[in-house]
Order: C-alpha cells, then sequence, then structure tokens
C-alpha cells in the first residue's frame, strides 16, 4: 500500500474513532485525550467549556505523521482551534510537531520553560520562538493556568520545584534514606511538569523529568500530594525515573503510558542501581512492574504493546493497549481518552477495542 494513502486512511480512522469518543462523551466533562505520537509526548485536554489546552507536540517528519494525529483529534474534539499550547522542553519528539501542526489549525497562547537550551536543540527552540512570536508565556513554578473550571499548576520549569506542598502533600517519611541519583541531562532537568485539579480529580504530568527532579518534588516533603491519573515519566522507560520516594507517595490510581513499540515502557533497566527504599515495596527493574505494584494503583494504560519486551505479564492486559503494532506497520494511532465528570467519576476508553472502565475518584 502507498504509504502517503496508508497515513491518510489512519486519519480517517482516526478521527472516526474519536467522533464515537467524543459523542459518548457527556456534556461537561473533562476531557483528556493521548495522542499516539508512537513514543514521543502530545496530550490534548478540552475543559467542559470547550476550552482547549496541548501538552506537547510529538516528532516531526514521517510525512507530518503527528501533527495529522493530533489535527483530527481537535477535529474529534469539535475544536476550531486549540487555546493553550505548552511544551515541556526542546527535544524534538515533544516540539517536533509543532510547526507542522502551526500549518492545520489555529493555535492561541504559548508556554515554555524558557531559552535554556544545548547546541543541539536550539534549532528547534528558534523554530518554536518563531511561531509563538509574541503570544508566549514563559512559564516557573507556582503558575497556574485558567482552564475552564478546571487549574492547571506548574510543577516545575527551569528552576527549583514549587515551595509550597499541594493536593494534600506534606512531610514524607518515605524519604529517610532514599536513593539519590546524579541528574540526567540538561533539557530533561528544565522541562515543564504540570498538575490539573478539576474538583476531587487530580492529574500530573512531570514529561521527561528524572529521578533527582522527582526526588526535589517528593523529598522531605512531598509537594504533589496525592494524584488521580498520571501519565508516567520517560514514556515508561523509568531507566532513572520512577523514584519509589515518589510514586509512593503520589499513590496514582491509574497510571497512563504514552510509549511507543521500542521506546519507553521495556526498555532495560541499566542506569538504575537502588537499593530498596524502607517503606516501599521491594524495588521491581521491571517497568509495568513497579508501576502496577505501587500502592493505591488500580490499572496502567498503555499507548503502545512494547516491543522491547513483550512479555504479557510486563504489559497492561490488551484491553487496555490503545496500539498493538509494530514500528514499521501502518495502523490508525489510537488514543488513549479519559472522560472526568464532576460527580468524582471519570471513565478512561481504549479507541481500538472500545473498551471502557469507569473509576471513582478516591479522597
Amino acid at each position: 500500500m502507498n504509504r502517503a494513502f496508508a497515513l491518510a486512511l489512519g486519519v480517517l480512522a482516526l478521527t472516526a474513532s474519536g467522533a464515537t469518543l467524543a459523542q459518548n462523551a457527556p456534556a461537561g466533562n473533562l476531557q483528556i485525550h493521548w495522542v499516539d505520537v508512537e513514543g514521543g509526548a502530545a496530550t490534548l485536554f478540552v475543559a467542559p467549556t470547550g476550552e482547549s489546552l496541548l501538552f506537547d507536540t510529538g516528532y516531526p517528519g514521517n510525512g507530518d505523521r503527528d501533527a495529522k494525529r493530533i489535527h483530527a483529534a481537535a477535529q474529534k474534539a469539535g475544536l476550531r482551534q486549540i487555546d493553550h499550547v505548552v511544551i515541556s522542553h526542546w527535544h524534538g519528539d515533544h516540539v517536533g510537531g509543532l510547526a507542522a501542526l502551526a500549518k492545520m489549525i489555529p493555535l492561541g497562547k504559548f508556554y515554555d520553560h524558557g531559552d535554556g537550551v544545548e547546541q543541539a536543540d536550539r534549532e528547534r527552540l528558534d523554530g518554536y520562538k518563531s511561531i509563538a512570536g509574541t503570544k508566549r508565556t514563559i512559564l516557573k513554578a507556582g503558575d497556574t493556568i485558567p482552564f475552564g473550571g478546571a487549574t492547571f499548576r506548574v510543577l516545575v520549569s527551569e528552576g527549583p520545584v514549587i515551595s509550597t506542598p499541594i493536593n494534600g502533600g506534606g512531610p514524607n517519611p518515605l524519604c529517610t534514606n532514599a536513593v539519590r541519583q546524579e541528574p540526567a541531562g540538561p533539557e530533561n532537568i528544565r522541562m515543564v511538569g504540570l498538575s490539573l485539579t478539576y474538583g476531587d480529580f487530580k492529574f500530573a504530568s512531570l514529561g521527561d523529568a528524572d529521578w533527582s527532579r522527582e526526588m526535589e518534588l517528593a523529598c522531605p516533603v512531598n509537594k504533589l500530594g496525592t494524584v488521580t491519573l498520571y501519565t508516567i515519566n520517560r514514556h515508561g522507560g523509568l531507566d532513572n525515573s520512577g523514584a519509589p520516594a515518589l510514586l509512593s507517595a503520589i499513590r496514582p490510581q491509574v497510571i497512563v503510558v504514552n510509549n511507543g513499540p521500542r521506546k519507553g515502557l521495556g526498555a532495560k533497566d541499566e542506569r538504575t542501581r537502588v537499593i530498596n527504599t524502607p517503606g516501599t515495596a521491594p524495588y521491581e527493574p521491571i517497568a509495568y512492574l513497579r508501576m502496577k505494584g505501587t500502592p493505591g494503583v488500580e490499572d496502567v494504560w498503555q499507548g503502545h504493546l512494547s516491543m522491547i519486551d513483550s512479555n504479557p505479564a510486563h504489559n497492561a492486559p490488551n484491553n487496555m493497549i490503545a496500539n498493538i503494532e509494530d514500528n514499521n506497520v501502518e495502523h490508525p494511532g489510537n488514543m488513549i481518552s479519559a472522560s472526568v465528570a464532576r460527580d468524582r467519576k471519570f471513565t478512561l476508553t481504549n479507541a481500538r477495542t472500545g473498551f471502557s472502565k469507569t473509576y471513582t475518584v478516591r479522597k
């Protein structure tokens, strides 16, 4: 099959499946869509008022695949523009789709961590600045973005992490003898991490933040409090993230992994060498098992079946995996979506299978 034609079919399929999801999302609910950018990151939020925010834009190239998938998700949600675009950092799998997306749909305000950049990433920063123009805001920890009845809060951006705990956070006993690690590369230290609150529902995503940044947020005080729904760091690879002192303290109820077939989840844990942290479950080097074994976690949902480690015991159940194909196989890029109601109920849906599961927010 012609590759361009296959990609077009994929976008049409995504739009069709997304339309069904949109029709099934009751009016007045907050919507979250994890767009399949195959190991990059792109999450689209739509407030009950219709206001929208996109967190990261996936990869460049490949026939503008990721920008097309984001655009299809926006159309599915009935959007004529995306009101806010937050870029976590200047790596290509997070900002790479922006230039193509800006030609497909109007983009409103832009937010980022600032002009700190490595030489290898400077061209991407310059491209972003040319698109954002005067609509750009440089974020700092503690800033908020009001969002149609919900609130985004910046947990970290370039400098120190938030100073005041949120969502019931406080002294963290898991920090006693907790293992520390050397910081990762500069971009993974600078990046924007976000929290979203909507009634009792609490979401967080730290992007590609590493173990050292997690520990700043977790110790000696847990600054994040508890989390209802968590997009796990570093695409689920957890090679130098997923610190037990953080994960066990925030007690996510549901985790979503924005991995690719051969990126993130399943990667060998070669760089992390830790002793077990007192008060937590024994340290588990297999990322899925570490997530699933974290206290409070009910389910883990995945963007892709891991082809690095496809052992069923090391992946989510099939009905919670949105895509099961390898890298070089054309597919529609199925999304995982969440619909969050004010009555403390939230429902996740897998576009590939139509499987849905409803949860009640823990207080």
